[in-house]
């Protein structure tokens, strides 16, 4: 009997044959199986002790061997694309490769958790077993559907995970930049407002009239007023106003002008509006006036980036609300392009060089959906799109921009989505297998090909269908959901 089990593993001497028997009537899938037909598997097995720590078969090995596990228990993990728990065999199951089943490798390193007694049988014994032990294919066939259940369950929860993970990563990265900047703001506000506080000193020892304090609330009003004639100045522009500044306040003495040029420029002043102050005040006061001037004006530009700031976060929230729907019931009054968005905002970070255009059609009805599942479809259909354009990026366009566009419209008594990307294509013989499960062109550890299958799956509960259409330089994926969706649960 060929085998890639180590010898030192085979019991010596083996157990009784009564005892491998009252074992083997433990075994869950083979309960009640005839006294007779437990001693042919306790005749024929092949008895093995693994001590806890031990490999009983590696990754990528041959899958040769059925395994009743008597006793103990045994692990299987997956290291290639990163350690991940696969299965965990206990006392009383039967494992390995079973007939008809079409395993032909290991997915994982078996190995021993704690200290671990079985039988193991050689495929080779397979149609002799079969012909001995006439209830055993049943018991096989019951045995791979849960297997069966249990894999796609775990790795579907993978999947999940993983496209969590990828989810907090654009959010954390989305929550990053404004994040960053309202902190910048709140320094350079506690910055300002320091020197603030130490020009009001001097700002007092001037000793200004009335007039004076008059004249000086009148010109920054004016000041004010001119700079909304100025909200679209290009650079240019300002950076020739900035100079004229500088030079004026160099001709009249002030010092650190660098300090309040570029505050002004931006705000739309020009060397001759500063003219008018030489009128009521002399040199000196006019270096304080301005100072404090553009403390303010960079006290109000860093107050209004907080602002820009929060309210992005704000957006941000408000967005993940939409696309998880949080504290809601699971069935509601979906609206579509509002999921859409919802779930294009969760990838801005990703979308820097794409082209994203929105086709949404006016006064669209609502739909009654599980609105966090549609928004999985979404999430699936968009991040393809999106790794299609990166594909092209790496194909030698480096300086091209990718086009991402979203349709949603209504078409007779359906809603129709499509998301369209100019990727690459995906070739004919293929398009008719990317919805099957744990299908995948991506290199291994890059997906488990289960995203779309899931989509699918969440379509057709709602009654829908989703389907894909490449060539020419565009590749499409339609989904149409009906408006009526009551008999869906």
């Amino acid at each position: 009997m060929p085998t890639n089990i180590p010898a030192s593993m085979f019991a010596d001497p083996p157990s009784p044959i009564p005892v491998l028997m009252a074992a083997i009537e433990k075994i869950a899938p083979l309960h009640g199986l005839p006294p007779e037909d437990c001693e042919w598997l306790a005749r024929h097995g092949r008895e093995i002790r693994i001590q806890p720590g031990e490999v009983l078969f590696e990754e990528g090995d041959p899958a040769e061997q059925m395994i009743l596990i008597l006793k103990g228990e045994l692990h299987v993990r997956r290291n290639r694309t990163g350690p991940m728990a696969l299965f965990i065999g206990r006392s009383g199951q039967m494992t390995g490769l079973l007939p008809y089943s079409r395993m032909t490798s290991y997915g994982g390193q078996g190995f021993a958790a704690q200290e671990c007694w079985g039988l193991i049988f050689h495929k080779s014994m397979f149609p002799e077993m079969l012909a001995a032990i006439p209830s055993f294919g049943q018991r096989v066939i019951s045995t791979l559907l849960d297997r069966v259940r249990e894999v796609t369950r775990i790795e579907q929860q993978s999947e999940k995970l993983t496209a969590l993970g990828k989810l907090a990563g654009n959010l954390a990265h989305e929550l990053n930049n404004p994040s960053s900047a309202a902190q910048r703001a709140a320094s350079g506000i506690l910055t300002e407002l320091r020197a603030i506080n130490e020009g009001r000193y001097r700002l007092v020892g001037l000793c200004l009239t009335t007039d004076q304090v008059t004249s000086v609330e009148s010109w920054e009003r004016q000041i004010r007023a001119k700079s909304l004639e100025h909200l679209q100045l290009d650079q240019v522009n300002v950076a020739a106003r900035e100079d004229e500044i500088a030079q004026w306040a160099e001709r009249h003495g002030l010092q650190k002008a660098w300090q309040i040029a570029p505050e002004l420029a931006d705000l739309g002043v020009e060397a001759s509006d500063l003219d008018p102050l030489l009128q009521f005040l002399d040199e000196a006061a006019i270096h304080v006036v301005l100072e404090q001037f553009a403390s303010t004006l960079r006290a109000e530009h860093s107050a209004q980036a907080m602002l820009h700031s929060t309210d992005r976060i704000f957006d941000l929230i408000s967005a993940i609300k939409t696309y998880s729907y949080m504290d809601r019931a699971p069935i509601l009054e979906i609206d579509l392009p509002a999921g859409l968005d919802a779930t294009l905002q969760m990838f801005q970070s990703r979308m820097s060089r794409v082209n994203v255009i929105r086709e949404y059609e006016d006064d669209l009805p609502t739909i009654n959906a599980y609105g966090s599942e549609l928004n999985q479809v979404w999430t699936a259909l968009i991040e393809n799109a999106l790794e299609a354009l990166a594909l092209a990026d790496r194909s030698g366009n480096p300086e091209k921009m990718g086009c991402l566009r979203v349709v949603c419209q209504l078409e007779a008594d359906m809603i129709l989505v499509e998301v369209w990307n100019d990727g690459p294509d995906i070739p004919k013989e293929l398009q008719d297998r990317v919805f099957e499960p744990f299908f995948t062109t991506k290199a291994p550890g890059h997906g488990l090909g289960l995203g779309l299958d899931n989509a699918m799956r969440i379509v057709r509960k709602h009654r829908g269908h989703l389907g894909v259409r490449s060539g020419d330089g565009a590749t499409c994926f339609r989904v149409r959901l009906p408006l009526n969706q009551l008999q869906a649960y």
